[in-house]
Formats: C-alpha cells, structure tokens, sequence
C-alpha cells in the first residue's frame, strides 16, 4: 500500500504510450535491411582477409551473399594486390548500404 507523499513503484507508474506509426516502423525496417546487408559484405572481407575455408558451408554462403549484394560493383577497382582489391570492391558497397539505409530511414522518420 502506498502511504501519503511515497511515490509508486516504477512498475505502477504512468508511462505514455509510445508513438508506434507506421513510417517509424518502416524506417526501422529500412534501417535493419540495409545495415544487415552491409553486415554480410563486411564479414566477407574479414573471411577473406583472414583467409577462412572457402569449403565451409558458412563462409560459402558469406562469400555468396556478399557477391550478390557487391555484385555491381565487381572490378570497380583494379589494384595489384589481392586483398586490396577485394576490401576496395566490397567495401565501397557496405558503405554505400549503410549511407543510402540510414539516410533513408531517417528521411522517413522525419516524414
């Protein structure tokens, strides 16, 4: 029982309802696409550059989405070295998600 002057327990208290709107929604779904994207294209690097097993099933399915989702931007770069090249092509495109999905999911929110 509360008494006179104590406040409640924080589980009693009043909280207003959050603002649930369906542009909210939508730049958060926006938002987790293209940061999961970006996700993909990154660990690609990483494998690759820590030369992971490419006969795992795991890093082929890595390796397979992140070629599809880098796809247009394959041969962007032509440098010597190897790692440099893949890191420059797969890179560019994680970025380019991230920039374009949270830009994105921010203008709708604002809207």
């Amino acid at each position: 029982m509360s008494r006179e002057g104590e406040t409640a327990p924080a589980s009693h208290r009043y909280v207003e309802p959050r603002d649930e709107s369906a542009s909210k929604w939508t730049a958060f779904a926006v938002h987790t696409v293209t940061d999961i994207a970006a996700a993909f294209v990154g660990l690609w690097i990483v494998f690759y550059l820590l030369e992971a097993d490419e006969a795992n099933l795991f890093v082929r399915y890595i390796r397979d989405m992140a070629y599809w989702l880098a796809g247009w931007s394959e041969k962007l770069f032509t440098v010597g070295n190897g790692y440099a090249r893949l890191a420059l092509n797969y890179a560019l495109p994680a970025l380019v998600y991230l920039l374009i999905g949270h830009g994105a999911a921010a203008k709708i929110r604002r809207t």
